[in-house]
């Protein structure tokens, strides 16, 4: 006797779960990189499988063919896994591609503008600063840096400020995976010290960098803030001591502020009623 048009059929229904398993498994590889790219700290291969319910057999399986391709990077002494270049460079493609871009560059040409040193958007990346855009002053002495580029956390305006946000915990698990390397006579590279210097950044509610990065350059990063009010990016402004002191690049914050403000209205833009 035959079944109505509508009729459960149990077949149908495995090949329902099938096909919807199947399309869980294609996502993967972006729901590792959200995670990742979300993550302020490398996470291990434990720590991922928890977060995606998946067991670490197959994941390690899908890392490893990441890996092969650069979309991921397993760092060594089991500190866990990051994105890779070919990740990065993908966000900024899309990103360059998109009017978002173009209307950050207005945001950070109007504040060159009226700065007259180089301004840049910068992004925390797993215990580094990823530079995503940029606008140079017309000054011939600069500091040439492409959009791409990754600088340390510990010694630049933006990775202080970011630093400086973060809980005591998050910080301090994140510090223990850095080799605070010496760029500079004036890099911060006792722990304590550091630390000292990050809780005056937080007061200050900015990052500075006082030649700590590269001698004779000094630099001011201000946050762009997101969902409860998390510096998920900076605007930072530097430039060499020839030409102006960290006290002149102090007096800029206030601009620069409103400039942040601008830029998370783009980066955030609200939902249309």
């Amino acid at each position: 006797m035959g079944r109505g048009p509508h009729a459960p059929n149990a077949d149908d229904a495995v090949v329902v779960h099938d096909e919807g398993s199947e399309d869980v498994r294609r996502l993967r590889p972006l729901t590792v990189l959200e995670h990742l790219t979300e993550s302020t700290q490398p996470l291990t291969l434990a720590q991922l499988a928890s977060l995606m319910s998946v067991p670490k057999s197959t994941l390690m399986r899908l890392l490893r063919a990441m890996e092969d391709q650069g979309y991921v990077l397993h760092l060594p002494a089991e500190r866990g896994f990051v994105a890779g270049t070919r990740a990065t460079t993908l966000a900024l493609r899309t990103l360059r591609g998109s009017n978002m871009r173009r209307e950050c560059r207005a945001v950070l040409r109007a504040l060159v503008d009226k700065l007259g040193e180089s301004c840049n958007l910068t992004v925390p990346d797993a215990g580094r600063v990823l530079y995503v855009e940029r606008v140079e002053t017309t000054e011939p002495l600069r500091m040439h840096l492409q959009p791409g580029t990754f600088v340390p956390m510990h010694c630049t305006a933006s990775g202080k400020l970011f630093l400086s946000s973060m809980s005591l915990l998050e910080r301090r698990r994140l510090l223990a995976n850095l080799t605070l390397t010496r760029h500079s006579p004036r890099t911060l590279v006792d722990m304590e010290a550091l630390e000292v210097e990050l809780a005056r950044n937080a007061k200050l509610g900015l990052g500075i960098d006082n030649e700590e990065f590269v001698r004779g350059m000094i630099a001011v990063a201000v946050p762009v803030l997101g969902e409860g009010s998390k510096a998920v990016a900076a605007i930072a402004c530097h430039a060499p001591t020839a030409r102006v002191s960290l006290d002149d690049l102090m007096a800029k914050v206030p601009s620069m502020r409103i400039a942040a403000d601008a830029m998370r209205t783009i980066l955030f833009p609200t939902p249309s009623a």
